[in-house]
């Protein structure tokens, strides 16, 4: 098994529920064993006008390998209701998977680590709150020790369990 670790994010519709859905339907693709609490972030790099972000981050252990992972994913994504229009677009979620174990893995379909984690305070914010020594596999720094653009604040009125 390997473990890994998935963000979450909803700027459209109700994203408390939009978040605590996707889990429930993750639950199918991955074993979890943590989840961060909520956070709420400004949007970054979407159309002027998008609406705040609820994120979070989950951990947990899967048997699949990577492509499958990313296809189970886009499928929960589409099921809730997503929609590939325009890149960045408001979206009822949004799941991204950040790293697979210490796979390194760069073509046309999947990059892991995912390309842009590192200057993500969304989704680095979350993983610190998990206090996890993980390291990135791409260049072995302390995931928790990165810091990321954007400013974040955690949810404490919002839960998802």
């Amino acid at each position: 098994m390997r473990s890994v670790l998935i963000s979450l994010g909803s700027n459209l519709g109700n994203r408390v529920h939009n978040l605590r859905s996707a889990l429930l339907h993750m639950r199918n693709l991955v074993a979890l064993v943590r989840v961060s609490s909520v956070f709420e972030s400004e949007p970054v790099d979407c159309p002027e006008g998008s609406a705040d972000f609820l994120n979070m981050v989950a951990i947990g252990h899967v048997r699949k390998g990577p492509n499958e992972i990313l296809d189970g994913l886009q499928k929960i994504e589409a099921r809730m209701g997503r929609r590939s229009a325009t890149r960045n677009a408001p979206r009822p979620i949004d799941l991204d998977l950040i790293l697979y174990g210490s796979r390194l893995q760069r073509d046309a379909r999947l990059t892991l680590p995912h390309p842009r984690y590192r200057t993500r305070e969304f989704v680095l914010a979350p993983f610190r709150e998990l206090e996890l020594s993980w390291h990135d596999p791409a260049d072995n720094k302390e995931i928790g020790r990165l810091r990321g653009v954007g400013f974040v604040t955690r949810c404490a009125s919002k839960s998802v369990p």
